[in-house]
This record gives structure tokens, sequence and C-alpha cells, in this order.
């Protein structure tokens, strides 16, 4: 009799080892589950493919930033550089890294409804951009502004150049007033 009760507790013991393996699968798996499609379906409603490329309506896809693409059309810099020439590093790592981040606080703030307006370039973004403005042009400010990446009071390209990538700031959100121009320096 000891026998056939072992037998029918290892029966009992193999199916509920079995069950709790397929339970445990699907407790990790519904949610898991649910994250990725909720995952696939955001990345898909907010054509996350096309920020991997360089054309500027991807910079477009947020209704915000309609006046910036605007005025890139209109502006000088529109048949020689597009949004991630000014706005990436050129490097492989930089770029992506960038993209990344930027992209966390896009979709944050534009979820969330917290970002400034009229939108506003950070404190990174602007040393990307001005880093850009230095390699685009170093033949000719390469005297001029000598150390103007790592200085802290040094004068930003943009400072005397603000329409040049997006036209006149009219439009934008209207005048920077000054405490938008200048620059919180110790």
């Amino acid at each position: 009799m000891d026998v056939d009760q072992r037998d029918i507790s290892g029966n009992k013991r193999a199916v509920l080892s079995r069950f709790s393996r397929t339970g445990l699968a699907c407790l990790l798996g519904i949610p898991v589950g649910l994250l990725a499609g909720f995952g696939i379906f955001t990345f898909n409603y907010a054509e996350g493919l096309s920020y991997l490329s360089a054309d500027p309506k991807a910079c477009m896809n947020c209704h915000i930033m309609r006046s910036q693409f605007d005025s890139w059309q209109k502006g000088s810099h529109h048949g020689a550089a597009v949004c991630v020439d000014c706005h990436l590093p050129h490097d492989f790592i930089g770029k992506y890294m960038a993209k990344s981040n930027n992209g966390y606080h896009h979709s944050k703030g534009f979820t969330l409804q917290d970002f400034h307006e009229p939108i506003m370039i950070k404190a990174g973004n602007s040393r990307i951009l001005q880093e850009n403005c230095l390699r685009c042009h170093e033949g000719m400010v390469h005297d001029l502004v000598a150390g103007a990446t790592t200085d802290l009071r040094a004068v930003e390209c943009v400072h005397c150049h603000r329409s040049v990538g997006h036209g006149e700031t009219a439009g934008l959100g209207g005048r920077m007033n000054p405490t938008e121009v200048e620059r919180d320096v110790p």
C-alpha cells in the first residue's frame, strides 16, 4: 500500500510541479506581453522609426515643432543643413545618446504636458549646437572663438546669429527676453 501511495503522491507532485511552471509562466508572461504590446503600440503611434533617420520631417512629428520646421525651411541653412546636422553630435555613440536622452525628455514632456512654452534649448543641447557651428565654420571662425566650447564666459554663435537656423524668432513664441538670452555664469 505504501508503494501505491508513493506513486500517487509522486504523480501529484509532477502535476503540481507542471502547474506551477505553467502558472508562473502565465504570471510573468501576461505583464511582459502587455508591456511589450504597449511599447510596440506607442513606438508605432509616435512614429518611432522616423527618429532614426535624418529627415527633418521627423522633428515635426510633434505639433509643437511645426513653427521651427517652417522657419528652418525659410532660414539660411535650409540648403546646407538638416536638424541633425546642428542639433546632434556627429559621432555614432554621441548621436544616439543624445537622441535617446532627447527622446525621453520629449516623450515625457509631451505626454505629461510639462514642457516650457515657448520651447527652449537645454544647456547640453546648446553645447552640441555650439560645437556643430564651430565644426562646420571652423575655417572662418577658428581664431575668433578659440575656447568657445570650454570657457563658461564664451559667447555662443547663436548670441549674434540667432536667426540663422530657424529665421527670425517672431512667430516662434515671441522675442527672447533677457533671462532667456543670458547664460548663468558663476
